[in-house]
């Protein structure tokens, strides 16, 4: 088929959608094509004129949702997972979903654009979109409004996006379905749009594949394909995760640059502090329902609700440090054999009660761990080299968290796998009670591989799907010398460690939610009873609470046995909250070192002072508010 018949059939094409589209939603027009010159308010978002006797009539809402309900499965298996939820989202203004994992508010979210999916049973008394009854819509009807009108940015950008197509093709996809740019115009705009959103050398990355970009610059391509054709509606389902400090505070400014236009915004997320500078208005979800809505000032400082005070109490930070972020009745002594079973933290709709002080272990002789000079170098994608790592050094004492932060692609991983033994630096040292990786490996030191272990930021890829919770850490009980007879009742006492019950040992991790399969990946690590053990954003994809339960978890394991925790988070408030030093780094270069303390009330660096202004601020809660 010729060009000429293609444009004549992708036309006729649109024509027929439209058709079965309602006559009163009009197309549309592309913002692409007027970019560059003033645009006039399209037909559908005009105000009406103004009148010496009438008020101006507002705009409808974009989004208006009454007593939604959706179910999921028939007969003994349905389940209800939202229940007369009702909200707005109007042009102009922000509107936060805030709860857990569970609660709701994803399903909701997909529910305003028809993603609910196959097997949803969706109830709603009023459901309109842009003015306009959306009830009774087809497939057909909404994937017409998706990506024109309405712009959905994901979580996972790696699931989300196409592993086949360069990043350049997946936001020009957009363009092209819903843009009339030639081919060289939609890649200039594709490159515009890349770098509005922060990616850097944004020619280069248009033409790499999402698993050769960091997990932050996959998220800020999404972000780009999702804006592209200038939607009047944004939903955001948790769009700064997976980035770090700086770069999630300028994705916020750009979301809060558009909600000032046409725009209306939907952000969805665990984290209070996230939304605290974006949103307008705040609905906060917990198993289904919204259980509190207001203003952001009125949630934020005057939180009514016990569930919305406890997701605010969990929040890691400065003045978190030294306490227990979830309530611990018990303080657990340091010093002795094995660690009691932790008792289950309460649900934040029980309030979090004042913490207790965690004492923590000072650093003791000798340093543990000893860095010296490490740089490490790749090629590069037109040829010559990289420097992912130069020139890093530090130590670390037992008993002790070091903290390191710095943008995504600053090589904390790099350094992290250095000093795991897994990937060999081309220059500088690493070790481990004075000796060197190579010294061990010579001296047939067994011991010393155990001694060191990692807790990946996503233990669901660095599991084996097909295993059980007993088959995982068995394989890491085995593989740490224990006896086979002992081995059954080694896994149960690592379950027990890390506060899950012995019936998950059946379970397999797709089968736990996240927060569980990160208790199974810290279990994992303590079976070979390390004395180092590095945290690679162990909490970064956990909700508020959830979270709050890991980092508890994690101090009182450290204060038991007197672990030793690499930390890397780009996540600054759970540094200050875990750490007694920090390390910044910045395209593989060390530039400042010290007290965490010293190095956030006294930064150096320009780059620091930055990492430091993007930390989300919380106004301070009015003290009858504090759960007690």
């Amino acid at each position: 088929m010729g060009r000429d018949a293609l444009i004549r059939s992708q036309l006729h094409l649109e024509r027929t959608l439209d058709d079965h589209l309602p006559r009163s939603v009009p197309r549309r027009h592309s913002p692409v094509h007027h970019r560059h010159r003033p645009r006039t308010p399209s037909p559908r978002r005009r105000k009406a004129p103004m009148s010496s006797t009438l008020s101006p009539v507002a705009p409808p809402p974009l989004v208006e949702l009454r007593n939604l309900t959706v179910e999921f499965g028939r007969g003994i298996n349905r389940r209800e997972v939202v229940r007369g939820v009702s909200l707005t989202v109007r042009q102009g203004e922000c509107l936060a979903l805030v709860g857990e994992s569970g609660s709701g508010k994803s399903v909701t979210a997909r529910t305003l654009v028809g993603l609910t999916g196959s097997g949803a049973t969706v109830h709603a008394d009023t459901q309109r979109f842009n003015g306009v009854n959306a009830l009774n819509w087809t497939e057909r009807q909404w994937s017409r409004v998706r990506g024109r009108d309405a712009g959905f940015i994901l979580q996972d950008a790696l699931s989300s996006l196409d592993s086949l197509r360069t990043v350049g093709n997946e936001v020009g996809e957009v363009l092209r379905l819903h843009g009339d740019l030639d081919r060289a115009r939609r890649h200039a705009r594709v490159v515009e749009l890349l770098a509005s959103v922060g990616v850097p050398e944004p020619e280069v990355r248009a033409r790499q594949y999402p698993h050769q970009l960091s997990g932050g610059l996959r998220q800020r391509a999404l972000i780009a394909s999702a804006i592209a054709a200038d939607p009047g509606l944004l939903i955001a389902d948790e769009p700064t995760t997976a980035l770090d400090a700086t770069i999630a505070a300028q994705v916020l400014r750009l979301l809060g640059g558009l909600k000032g236009t046409r725009t209306g915004v939907l952000v969805v997320s665990h984290d209070l502090a996230v939304v605290a500078d974006l949103a307008d208005r705040v609905a906060v979800m917990r198993d289904g329902e919204i259980v509190e809505e207001g203003s952001v000032q009125a949630i934020l400082q005057d939180p009514r609700h016990p569930y919305t005070q406890g997701l605010l109490a969990a929040i890691p930070s400065r003045s978190s440090r030294g306490y227990r972020l979830t309530d611990r009745s018990r303080p657990v002594a340091p010093g002795g054999p094995s660690l009691p079973r932790l008792t289950p933290a309460p649900s934040p709709s029980e309030g979090i009660r004042s913490p207790a002080p965690v004492s923590l272990p000072a650093a003791q002789g000798t340093p543990i761990l000893a860095v010296q000079g490490i740089k490490r170098s790749y090629p590069g994608p037109g040829g010559g080299t990289r420097t992912a790592v130069d020139d890093v050094s530090f130590t670390l004492g037992t008993g002790t968290t070091l903290g390191i932060v710095g943008e995504s692609g600053s090589g904390k991983t790099t350094v992290a796998r250095i000093v795991l033994g897994v990937e060999q630096a081309d220059n500088g040292s690493v070790r481990l009670h004075g000796r060197t990786w190579e010294e061990h490996r010579a001296a047939r030191d067994a011991s010393a591989r155990r001694s060191v272990q990692m807790i990946y930021q996503d233990p669901l890829h660095s599991f084996d799907p097909r295993r059980t919770v007993r088959q995982v850490i068995g394989q890491a009980v085995a593989a740490a010398g224990t006896p086979r007879r002992a081995r059954a009742d080694r896994v149960l006492e690592l379950l027990d460690l890390v506060g899950l019950a012995s019936d998950k040992a059946r379970s397999r991790p797709l089968d736990l939610s996240g927060g569980q399969r990160q208790r199974v990946a810290i279990a994992r690590a303590l079976a070979a009873e390390p004395e180092v053990i590095i945290c690679d954003e162990p909490v970064s994809a956990l909700d508020v609470t959830v979270q709050a339960r890991i980092l508890d978890l994690l101090t009182e394991l450290q204060e038991r046995f007197g672990l030793s925790y690499l930390f890397i988070s780009h996540d600054l408030g759970v540094i200050q909250h875990v750490s007694k030093d920090v390390l910044v780094l910045r395209d593989g270069v060390v530039l400042e070192h010290g007290p965490v303390d010293d190095v956030f009330d006294n930064p150096r660096h320009d780059y620091t002072r930055r990492l430091i202004n993007a930390i989300p601020a919380l106004p301070a809660l009015r003290k009858d508010t504090i759960p007690s």
